[in-house]
């Protein structure tokens, strides 16, 4: 083989291997919410945030209130012009960085991409006592951390999000490891904790 076409086969290697990884990246934080589109097909209406509640361990009623609060705050942003509310509250993956809120940690960028040195950040800046987790009083202090003045709604949200993660995910010591965390972040923990609580019902 010549030199020429060596070097123009390992270009297009490399070129394929940065399409694949940003294609990859930019579908982070479509994966995270994938999790809830049940039957696949783009698309989330709450009974599917529901059953996905359900399915990686969360009761009746912290699954119905996070159906409503979730697809009531994303719905709307996600079906950009739609001029009336659809009833049914849907909320378009395709769309999901549109639903983005303020107030937030920054990991996910404004394309919806993983942003590791952000997510370093976190544990740089609040893990004192456990350098690979976070602890209760430590996440109130992260949560302060990222409030933007008078974003009451992305405090709320910011607020729901992590006091949820902290209390369906948190170890027997009252720890939120760091790969627990990093793991909700690229979607793959509710896909393992719905294993494991598959798992748990068949023995």
């Amino acid at each position: 083989m010549s030199n020429s076409m060596s070097s123009s086969l390992t270009g297009f290697s490399s070129a394929l291997s940065a399409v694949t990884a940003n294609d990859s990246d930019q579908n982070v934080l479509k994966k995270h919410a994938a999790f809830f589109d049940r039957n696949n097909d783009g698309v989330i209406y709450p009974w599917e945030t529901f059953q996905g509640f359900r399915a990686i361990g969360s009761g009746i009623l912290l699954s119905t209130i996070a159906a409503v609060y979730i697809n009531v705050s994303l719905s709307r942003k996600t079906r950009p012009g739609k001029r009336y509310p659809n009833l049914l509250f849907p909320i378009n993956i395709v769309n999901i960085t549109m639903g983005k809120h303020g107030s937030d940690s920054g990991v996910y960028d404004s394309h919806g991409r993983f942003v590791p040195s952000k997510f370093e950040e976190i544990f740089q800046k609040y893990a004192r006592t456990n350098p690979e987790a976070l602890t209760a009083d430590e996440l109130d202090e992260f949560l302060k951390g990222n409030r933007e003045p008078k974003d009451y709604g992305g405090w709320i949200a910011g607020l729901t999000e992590w006091k949820t993660l902290y209390y369906l995910a948190k170890d027997k010591n009252g720890l939120l490891e760091k790969d627990t965390i990093k793991a909700v972040y690229d979607g793959s923990l509710f896909e393992k904790m719905e294993a494991e609580k598959a798992k748990k019902k068949h023995k």
